[in-house]
Parts: structure tokens; sequence; C-alpha cells
């Protein structure tokens, strides 16, 4: 099979494209490395094919899409400081660019998997989010909310094509992913975490401290995205994917002091100091992954320390 990859450059998006490759799969990157990084492809720069180029270029797209087998289309505006700090270039990268790879693939009739994102919930507080929930979402001009409406857009735009056109595609919804290649640029918590406990520099928890999240191994999400991608029973479907272990961030940066023997210091900082205006926060975010686990066969295997540990030692090289 020959997989065309947007966004392969990324964190997520390299670790998929070393799976494919190793199985025997010839892979075609597109990124325009805004988040991405050749680095991330560094073990496997000459098994595969990459292309710099933006996602809202439909006619490099055209090419691309026609002489691939599949389409993962995970190239997105992510990453909570970016998506405030520059909510329309984000709007328009996440809307526009899904617009572009659906009718592309529609046009070639090749399936596709679409990488969405736990942000579709929004403020639904339920415990655990089940894939038939309610959207629950702020003021649509707070910045919060862009990357959560594209994101929505996206899945509608992906299921409607299926349902009017017989478009074979999937969905999947990402919840915190996590692991080695991850950056804390812009906003992630883990990496942030972890950068900050080996320098013993402080960490820096924002708001309360009290807010509950789970956290999944990028090598179980990717074995997850690979057992969606190839089966059947997945096509027009959308299922969560992330570990439910919860815990609070609070417990999370203690937790990587404590495995890091780092001499780091904690420091409370409030939302209105942490983020420009416009930023929102949920108090809690637990995926329900029942389907996944009754259609695909597939759960989380790699637990919090663990997790940490990789980091670091991916950190530490």
């Amino acid at each position: 099979m020959k997989y065309l990859i947007t966004g392969g450059a990324g964190f997520i998006g390299s670790h998929l494209t070393e799976k494919l490759i190793a199985r025997g799969d010839q892979v075609v990157i597109y990124d325009n490395l805004s988040t991405g990084s050749t680095s991330n492809l560094s073990r496997i720069e000459k098994s595969c094919s990459f292309q710099a180029g933006n996602i809202r270029d439909k006619a490099a797209l055209d090419k691309l899409v026609s002489e691939s087998d599949y389409v993962v289309h995970l190239a997105a505006a992510l990453g909570v400081f970016n998506i405030v700090n520059n909510p329309l270039e984000s709007l328009r990268t996440n809307l526009q660019g899904s617009e572009i790879v659906l009718e592309l693939c529609d046009k070639y009739r090749k399936p596709v998997l679409l990488a969405s994102t736990s942000e579709v919930y929004g403020k639904n507080d339920k415990v655990p989010l089940n894939e038939e929930d309610d959207r629950i979402i702020g003021h649509p001009l707070k910045s919060r909310w862009a990357y959560s409406e594209a994101k929505a857009v996206d899945e509608s735009l992906a299921y409607f094509y299926y349902i009017e056109n017989n478009l074979p595609i999937r969905i999947v919804r990402l919840f915190n992913t996590v692991g080695p290649r991850q950056v804390g640029h812009y906003g992630m918590v883990v990496p942030r975490f972890v950068n900050a406990a080996l320098k013993n520099e402080p960490l820096f928890v924002f708001g309360s401290g009290e807010q509950i999240r789970c956290f999944c191994h990028v090598a179980d999400a990717v074995k997850a995205v690979l057992l969606v991608m190839d089966s059947d029973r997945a096509v027009g479907q959308v299922f969560n994917v992330g570990n439910d272990y919860q815990i609070s961030i609070m417990k999370l940066a203690q937790k990587v002091i404590q495995i890091t023997g780092s001499k780091s210091r904690i420091e409370m900082i409030s939302y209105e100091k942490a983020y420009p205006e416009g930023f929102e926060d949920m108090q809690r975010r637990v995926p329900d992954i029942s389907k996944i686990k009754q259609v695909i066969g597939w759960e989380p295997e790699i637990n919090l320390d663990q997790i940490i540990k990789d980091m670091v030692s991916f950190n530490t090289k």
C-alpha cells in the first residue's frame, strides 16, 4: 500500500510512518513543518518520501492523493498556545485543509482516516465521554473554541461524504497522546513538565491544579490508529483513542519530579497570567474506550509511569 500522511513529520505522524514502513508499506509525507520536524523522520528518512507544502495547496495535494492508495489526514493547527495566539490561521488550516483533503479523496475514491480530537466534546464534563455524547462548547468568539469547532466540522464533513457519496472514511478522536518526540512549545503539559524537571527548573501548574486528565502513550495510540485504518468494521465510524487512567495536573507534576529525581519546585500560575484572553479550561476529560475495545479489539497497555520514563529517556539521549 502507498500511504499519503498529511502532517507526517509531526509527533504522531512520524511514529505512524515508522510502523507503516516497518510492515512494508510505502509512505509519502506532506507537511509544512510548522509544528513537525524532519528530525522526527531521522530513522526513516531514506525509506519514505517527504514533500514540504501547505495543507491548503490544492494543486499539490491533488497529485499526491491521486497517486496514493490511502490517505491519513493528521495535518492540523494544534496546541493550546498556538490556537489561542493564532485563531484565524488555526481555523483556516483546520477547516480549509480538511475540506480540500476530503474533496480530493472523494474525487479519486481513496479511503481516508481523519484524526480528530477530544476537544470536540468541549466543556462536557460527563465521565467518561463516549462517542455519542453531546458537544458543549463556549462562546464562538472565544479563541479557545476555534479548534473544537473546526474539528467538529471536519468530522461532519467526513461523515457526510460517507453517507452521501459512500466514501470510506474513518475517524479517531485522540485524547492527550504523549510520548517521545512531543514538544511542549504549544502548551502540551507532559513534555513541558519533563523538560523543566530535567533542568531542575520550576514546573508551572496553571489554574488550581485539580484539573483531571488522561494520557495515552503514542505507541498505544498508533496501534489503535493502524487497527482502525485496517478494519472494514471501522468504515463510517468514529472512535475515542486514549487511556482512561485519571490524574490531576498537580499530581502529574509531583509524579514527574519523583520519577526524574528532580530538584524542581512546583509553582502555581493563574490562567489569566498563563494564557491570552479567550482561554477556557475543562476540569475533567476522560475517554470511554469501550467502543474501540469491542469493535476493534484495542486497549492501551503502557501506564503513565512508563510514559514519563520513555520521555525522560528520549530527552536525555
